[in-house]
């Protein structure tokens, strides 16, 4: 294990985008294609993601339509998007399911902001994790005599620094989320 600038940078990007993609999948109100991400549809045989068997869009604010490519998968769909713990209530038609996006009270919008937290402290975990590899492979080369004193404290710092920028980050991502969640 030696220092890897890019790829402990990667690391923390890495954090982030997870991050960005588990809140796109929390419910603010309105409806965005994002939010049926998660949902895995149970069809010949296998699981698949909901954008391997249809397309959702967003014809209204507060509508989702997922159309569906096989008329048979539509029963299999439905089931997915009930039973994904989204709280959403698809209704059949034809081949698309509408998929109306009911207004929050104000309850589980406290509670929806509690799970982006969590959310953000595992990333901030993951980031704080990538420091500590880094700090042990700076260690490492010290050990091994590959790297002079002045070397370990600029590379300490720009571990440091790129864990605090990161940090900085997801604390922004939570705040705009929080909003996001809270905005009636």
């Amino acid at each position: 294990m030696s220092y890897d600038k890019k790829d402990i940078q990667r690391r923390m990007d890495g954090a982030t985008e997870s991050l960005h993609k588990e809140f796109s999948g929390l419910r603010t109100g309105r409806a965005s294609a994002n939010l049926l991400d998660t949902v895995v549809v149970d069809m010949y045989g296998s699981k698949m993601p909901i954008n391997q068997v249809g397309t959702v869009s967003v014809p209204e604010p507060r509508m989702l339509i997922v159309q569906v490519w096989d008329g048979s998968a539509v029963k299999a769909v439905e089931k997915a998007i009930r039973d994904a713990g989204l709280g959403l209530n698809p209704m059949p038609d034809g081949n698309n399911i509408r998929i109306p996006i009911p207004d929050l009270n104000e309850e589980r919008r406290t509670e929806l902001t509690k799970v982006a937290g969590k959310y953000a402290e595992n990333a901030r975990i993951a980031v704080r994790n990538v420091r500590k590899d880094g700090m042990d492979g700076i260690k490492k080369m010290e050990k091994d005599g590959h790297i002079s004193e002045d070397d370990i404290k600029r590379l300490s710092d720009e571990v440091q620094k790129m864990t605090d920028e990161t940090v900085k980050k997801i604390d922004t991502m939570l705040s705009d989320k929080e909003k996001d969640i809270m905005t009636v």
